[in-house]
């Protein structure tokens, strides 16, 4: 099951969403609008038996270095 980001097109607050199936309506949490827009999201990815490594240099919906140090 994958978690999108999505930026509300009304007030611009960015979130994430767990989305179950593909007919699922995802609207805003802070302003209740519809039709989000689909950000593009990193991934992370273990190479071998090595460390855990994301694809993106940090957490979109925070300032913090990494999502661990926001969520």
């Amino acid at each position: 099951m994958p978690i999108y980001e999505y930026e509300c097109t009304s007030c611009g607050k960015q979130f994430e969403r767990l989305v179950l199936g593909s007919d699922e309506e995802i609207t805003c949490p802070n302003c209740g609008a519809g039709s989000p827009k689909k950000l593009m999201s990193g991934f992370a990815h273990r190479s071998g038996s090595g460390p855990l490594v994301s694809s993106s240099g940090g957490c979109s919906s925070c300032s913090g270095g990494s999502c661990a140090t926001c969520h």
